[in-house]
């Protein structure tokens, strides 16, 4: 059994949300917390999915006319449909908050802070609704943004959702190919577009950029300018400012659409080919990210909600939902480590945060980079530190509970762009045990397979849901057919959702994520997840970063681990054979790297991750099919001659 780092108190279990869903299902007497029981009300809410979705609408008070049909077709992934006759409005559910409560505080870097309430966020969202209508934005169609992280974001995203328009977004980091290949894919009418922004102290000028986007993608009718760094505009379009002006305090009325009906395009990352263009629902987005962030978040009303993300991570979409629950979004953008590597920290104890969240790799670096927060802040309102994107080390689980509060839910997510939301979760009233997910997220059936369809128990296997949940996407954008799509997710295991990670599901219910499984390394025809080296060697002093890759090899495959040295160290042979010794016994010998290189950094997507498919191919001599959905490319000729490395 993992070490226990954290176990709520009485008072903690009885206070939270998902106690008090568990009184409503199995009894309202139900006072003492030693008889909460997670597994029974996860499994409940499996065997009863119509009366699990239909508390959820009920509990959170969603607006919108509910109908007579919570499930349609259920036991078929691909064809069921929830709450099918119901009609709602996802601004609607997300602009409900008091109007003198604080809906929106921003920071952004070379910016002064600035504040909107419910009331103020209404009218900016209503005005700009109103223009899009006035120039020919109906239901389904398309708006862009290529914007920072910030409040003319989201005003964006909701004003375009009131009226049924689909939203999509990239951050302004991305380069132009990789945005064109997104953008040109789901084709716009409307873009939305800034001068530039700000980053470890630069300014970065995109008006070139932006100007060229809008040229090439000839579905654009208009382009909107957001003057965010000050810059003189070079690009034909309307100004955000005027426009919002224009019907400011004029009425607007939403129009309620289908449950089912199209919100957003997200993009897959795009290493493979041209990213996939993935649609989701607005009910089951609104439905879905209610129900992790009342229960699984524990995320109440007045609450303070801080999660680092971009535009370009579907982390922000999940973010941005946490206005159905009336909570207040601390938004910062910019560097996470300039003017220093505490400057998130600072921003969370000025504003109270009551939720944080970054990811993994945020996480892990200021573990290797020694920051320790708490000698300056209390985070005396912090409940819950939330982190995903990647697997979080059992070392940074350490530095949360050593550096932050030992008093926390510690809460590892994961799930992916694909479904918007999670399939494993935190949880208010479970312990948070070292270097593992609490739980399976309610009302999804989360398990762990082999290549046979059986399940598997403490060894990893493919993450599988074998149950329908709201937010399976609609599908990919223009496969209509639903080819690519179900050769995407449903080809592997049939009528079941193969999502495509290593996991291992524990005795006790508990998860581990072990990394994309499309990643996993077969030396001698052992299948091993990536995760099980990087928390062995991430572990050790000397090193920053790892990735290993499996190279073919004399009809077998082999290890190679490349490794990012902390403070630019050598690695000389001691090391390497300390390194090697470190995996041998904390893994296995199977985990062993025949090769091991220093490298100055990792090809990494847009959104900050590490991709090991990139180096896997090129080491391969294969030609990778999509450049831009990379942030560093150039990185890439490094790993082209391993001669040169090996020396």
């Amino acid at each position: 059994m993992p070490k226990e780092l954290w176990k709520p108190n009485t008072k903690q279990i009885l206070e939270s949300n998902m106690m008090a869903l568990y009184q409503r299902v199995f009894g309202e007497n139900i006072k003492d917390p030693n008889y909460f029981d997670y597994s029974l009300l996860h499994k409940w809410s499996l065997n009863n999915p119509d009366k699990f979705w239909d508390s959820v609408w009920d509990d959170s008070g969603i607006i919108g006319d509910k109908g007579e049909i919570i499930i349609d077709h259920y036991e078929d992934l691909l064809d069921s449909q929830f709450f099918p006759d119901s009609k709602i409005n996802f601004a609607e559910n997300l602009l409900q908050g008091n109007e003198d409560s604080q809906a929106i505080v921003f920071y952004g870097e070379g910016k002064d802070k600035s504040i909107l309430n419910f009331s103020e966020l209404r009218k900016k969202v209503f005005s700009l609704a109103l223009w899009l209508k006035g120039n020919g934005i109906e239901a389904g169609d398309r708006v862009a943004a290529l914007l920072p992280n910030c409040p003319e974001t989201i005003i964006a995203m909701l004003a375009t959702s009131s009226i049924g328009g689909i939203f999509t977004s990239c951050s302004p980091d991305f380069g132009e190919e990789g945005i064109v290949d997104r953008f040109g894919q789901s084709r716009p009418k409307i873009f939305i577009t800034c001068d530039g922004y700000i980053y470890g102290g630069k300014k970065f000028d995109i008006r070139e950029k932006s100007k060229n986007i809008s040229e090439r993608i000839s579905s654009i009718n208009k382009t909107i300018n957001v003057n965010y760094v000050n810059l003189e505009n070079i690009n034909k379009g309307d100004n955000w400012d005027n426009i919002l002006k224009e019907n400011m305090n004029k009425e607007f009325h939403f129009q309620r659409f289908p449950f089912n009906a199209p919100l957003y395009i997200l993009y897959s990352s795009g290493t493979t080919g041209k990213p996939k263009c993935i649609v989701h629902s607005a009910g089951g987005t609104l439905i879905q990210h209610i129900k992790e962030h009342k229960y699984h978040c524990d995320i109440k009303k007045n609450d303070r909600v801080l999660y680092f993300t971009t535009c370009g991570w579907m982390m922000w979409n999940w973010m941005v939902s946490a206005l159905a629950s009336e909570a207040t979004l601390i938004l910062y953008d910019g560097s996470p480590v300039f003017p220093n590597p505490s400057i998130l920290f600072e921003v969370a104890e000025e504003e109270g945060i009551t939720f944080f969240g970054a990811s993994a790799k945020y996480i892990d670096s200021l573990n290797k980079l020694g920051v320790k927060p708490n000698d300056k802040c209390s985070f005396s309102n912090m409940r819950v530190f939330a982190s995903t994107g990647s697997p979080l080390s059992p070392n940074s689980y350490d530095w949360v509970y050593s550096n932050i509060k030992d008093n926390i839910q510690l809460s590892s997510i994961s799930g992916g762009t694909d479904i918007v939301a999670c399939f494993v979760h935190g949880n208010p009233c479970l312990p948070v045990n070292r270097g593992e997910i609490q739980c399976a997220s309610l009302g999804m059936d989360i398990q762990s397979w082999d290549d046979d369809a059986s399940q598997l128990f403490g060894k990893a296997g493919e993450l599988v849901c074998v149950n329908s949940f709201p937010s399976i996407p609609i599908g990919f954008w223009e496969d209509e057919d639903k080819k690519k799509f179900k050769k995407s997710y449903f080809e592997k295991y049939k009528n079941v959702w193969h999502h495509g990670d290593f996991i291992i599901a524990t005795e006790h219910n508990s998860f581990i994520v072990e990394g994309r499984s499309d990643a996993t390394l077969n030396p001698g025809g052992i299948r091993i997840g990536t995760a099980e080296i990087y928390r062995q060697v991430e572990a050790l002093p000397e090193v920053l970063e790892a990735l290993a890759v499996g190279q073919n090899w004399k009809n077998d495959q082999r290890v190679l681990l490349f490794l990012i040295m902390k403070d630019n160290r050598d690695l000389d042979q001691e090391l390497i054979d300390k390194i090697k010794n470190t995996i041998r016994k904390g893994a296995s010998p199977r985990h062993v790297p025949a090769k091991v290189f220093k490298v100055k950094d990792f090809p990494r997507t847009r959104s900050g991750k590490i991709s090991e498919l990139a180096v896997r191919d090129i080491i391969h001599k294969k030609k990778l099919k999509n450049i831009e959905a990379l942030a560093n490319p150039e990185i890439l000729e490094i790993y082209n001659n391993l001669d040169q490395l090996d020396k």
